[in-house]
């Protein structure tokens, strides 16, 4: 009996301490649990944050800002039928272009282009510029309007002219020496449609030619660079696209002195261009047509007071990746002239697609020229990309 007595008083005094020390370490076990619930909440709400941002960064990446551009290389094998002058043989990366469009808000955007030519800009050629900088804003939903430096709504290629889109492995010589491809202009614009009527009213700066150049056009450019505004230009162009495969447009423009107030003897200016492109399955037709008219005496005195140019192009796709075409082409910045001063050039060639987006061209030119300037006949490939 005493030996039990005095085992209970043991026990019981080791069961104290014991019951002292457990609830010491459910405290302490207590705090870590709640230190580490208070952890957790840190870390879900960072992993929440993290995740709200990359969804975010989601929505203004891929769906809101756009990244594209293309390019094209050429080789030309030329000979040059005028004596003493070279021939020209050479390859070239003419153009390589970055492009980058952002969705400000769903009624705004921004639009651009960065282009090369040349590869490389130097005193020797080459050119690096902006083609395109402007935002435009929705008025509704058929109607728009942009402003910054903008494409001149003119002609087939000037505002579409990525290499896979048209033949040929050169632009063809009427959208660059009388509408002078590429053509930007910095102003304001309204753009509307109407089922399949369209149209575009502009004002933005102007071409300024001088006598030194004869007042051609394409050398009146100044690509919005530091450019003079003394006198601004407008552009109207209707479109009518309302039958599949089928557009047919018509652009007018007026300057109300092309030399920008530079030249007595020049004044006002107007551009008249229509074309039409229509698709019937494998066949396609181009053709267009446009003509300058030059007031004051000192066009007139070089015979530049009318410059013309026309084409027609006949295309036939075989299948998806390889088309055929031929181009008769006529252009003049001097039609008043006394001496025949009218280029004519004949292009056949194909184009085959690997991709709808990748392209690689071949033509063979025969040009006649007037007397006494270049005059090239031969061979030209090129390798062209969008993106």
């Amino acid at each position: 009996m005493n030996k039990v007595i005095v085992a209970g008083l043991a026990l019981g005094g080791l069961v104290a301490p014991l019951q002292l020390m457990a609830a010491e370490d459910i405290e302490n076990l207590q705090k870590e649990v709640r230190a580490l619930k208070k952890q957790n909440r840190m870390i879900m709400e960072r992993l929440d944050a993290t995740v709200d941002m990359v969804e975010k960064s989601g929505k203004a990446g891929p769906s809101k800002t756009r990244i594209g551009g293309y390019g094209e290389l050429h080789y030309n094998n030329l000979s040059n039928s005028k004596p003493g002058e070279k021939d020209k043989k050479e390859i070239d990366l003419h153009r390589f272009i970055l492009f980058v469009g952002h969705e400000i808000s769903p009624d705004i955007r921004f639009w651009s282009e960065l282009e090369v030519e040349h590869a490389k800009s130097d005193k020797n050629g080459g050119e690096v510029a902006i083609e395109q900088a402007y935002l435009e804003f929705d008025i509704s939903s058929n109607l728009m309007s942009r402003a910054g430096v903008m494409l001149v709504p003119v002609g087939i290629i000037n505002e579409t002219h990525e290499p896979p889109t048209f033949y040929g492995v050169e632009r063809n010589n009427v959208e660059k020496y009388i509408i002078p491809t590429t053509w930007r202009e910095g102003g304001v614009s309204l753009n509307g449609r109407s089922g399949g009527l369209s149209y575009d009213l502009a004002v933005h700066s102007g071409l300024q030619t001088t006598a030194a150049d004869d007042y051609a056009i394409r050398d009146g450019r100044k690509a919005v660079r530091q450019a003079p505004a003394d006198k601004p230009a407008y552009t109207a162009r209707l479109k009518y696209t309302g039958v599949a495969g089928l557009e047919l447009a018509a652009s007018l423009q007026q300057q109300t002195d092309i030399t920008q107030n530079t030249d007595g003897t020049a004044g006002a200016a107007t551009l008249v261009e229509t074309h039409l492109a229509w698709q019937a399955g494998p066949f396609t037709l181009r053709a267009l047509y446009a003509s300058w008219n030059l007031d004051g005496k000192g066009p007139k005195s070089v015979g530049a007071d009318e410059q013309t140019g026309w084409y027609v192009e006949p295309s036939f796709k075989f299948s998806s990746k390889l088309g055929v075409f031929v181009r008769q082409s006529s252009w003049d910045n001097q039609v008043g002239n006394a001496v025949d001063t009218e280029y004519r050039q004949l292009d056949v060639g194909f184009n085959y697609w690997p991709h709808p987006d990748v392209v690689i061209k071949a033509d063979y030119q025969t040009q006649d020229a007037p007397k006494g300037k270049n005059e090239y006949e031969g061979f030209n490939l090129g390798l062209g990309y969008q993106f």
